[in-house]
């Protein structure tokens, strides 16, 4: 992102019949144009940044005679989605972090015009021809991170239901297979609660252990569930060792982000269809919130999603 430079100064004397001697008139040079970066609710992805990287705001104009002052340079306006992390590229240092609708952040600033001679005039000084540059524009070389708004995460190991569960609650449709890694990107979808209330939901792809160190799809991923609201832990009612499977996804949220491991979180045991009838376990863990559901057939949604409900409104009240 390169800003506008400063236009110079102008140095000029006025000259006009019968004023063969005049003040000093040259205006000031015109400030550089800013880039700015505003929040378009519109966009869903930063696809456009991989074919256009380098942006350059305009040039102030130079002052001109009779007291006129330079153009001021056209700033570059950059349409962003909501959700977009702003890094400066060397420190990775985050500069902004835009989620509200119409939200504005000038990168880079365009440099200042520069004074005209008349600027210096002064009683001991009468014609002086003097002027001054415009200043540069500031250069940012920069890195934009999409982490999506959602209200609530679902995370899970591969192949436990998440995009299933997703399609069952919502009008979302994503790829559903049986096997491992079917969801290669995050999807939302709008879950309705009732008439006036209700939240959005995002599954991503699969956890595997070592997913905070960037084994399978993790690293790319995870950063899209950092703005939930509540965590949503999917387990696969068959597993023989449904308590070692919370504790791994547990864990890989803990090296990821300790902050996202405090957050509240509700755990969903599904494929319950597949066991026998009457041979659903007791999870014994540590968690107050937890559900039996098939989001294959539909059992239990009713009540999970009550329990969402009851968290998310227990966090309004926060």
């Amino acid at each position: 992102m390169k800003a506008g430079n400063g236009g110079r100064g102008c140095v000029s004397f006025r000259r006009e019949k019968y004023v063969p001697k005049g003040g000093p008139d040259g205006g000031d040079g015109g400030d550089g144009g800013d880039v700015i970066i505003k929040v378009d609710p519109h966009m869903a992805t930063l696809l456009d940044f991989r074919y256009v990287k380098h942006y350059k705001a305009g040039n102030g104009q130079e002052g001109r005679g009779a007291l006129k002052h330079g153009k001021k340079g056209e700033d570059v306006w950059i349409k962003v989605p909501p959700g977009t992390v702003v890094k400066d590229l060397e420190t990775q240092k985050v500069l902004a972090d835009l989620v509200a609708v119409d939200q504005i952040y000038v990168v880079a600033k365009g440099g200042k015009g520069g004074r005209g001679n008349a600027r210096f005039k002064s009683p001991t000084h009468q014609a002086p021809r003097r002027s001054e540059p415009g200043t540069k524009g500031e250069i940012k070389r920069l890195a934009l991170e999409l982490k999506l708004l959602a209200d609530v995460g679902i995370v899970g190991h591969p192949n436990v239901g998440k995009s299933t569960l997703l399609s069952k609650l919502s009008s979302a449709r994503p790829k559903i297979a049986d096997y491992p890694f079917t969801t290669l990107s995050p999807n939302l979808g709008m879950v309705k609660l009732n008439e006036t209330k209700s939240f959005i939901l995002a599954d991503i792809p699969g956890l595997i252990e070592g997913a905070h160190q960037g084994k399978g799809l993790g690293l790319q991923f995870l950063k899209h569930i950092q703005r939930t609201k509540l965590l949503l832990y999917l387990l696969d009612a068959s597993s023989p060792d449904l308590k070692g499977d919370f504790r791994a996804l547990r864990n890989e949220i803990k090296l990821f982000d300790p902050q996202l491991f405090e957050r509240p979180g509700v755990v969903a045991i599904n494929k319950i269809d597949l066991l026998p009838e009457g041979k659903i376990k007791e999870f014994n863990i540590d968690q107050s919130n937890i559900c039996y559901i098939s989001a294959l057939t539909g059992q239990g949604l009713k009540d999970l999603l009550e329990i969402i409900r009851s968290e998310l409104k227990k966090q309004e009240k926060e």
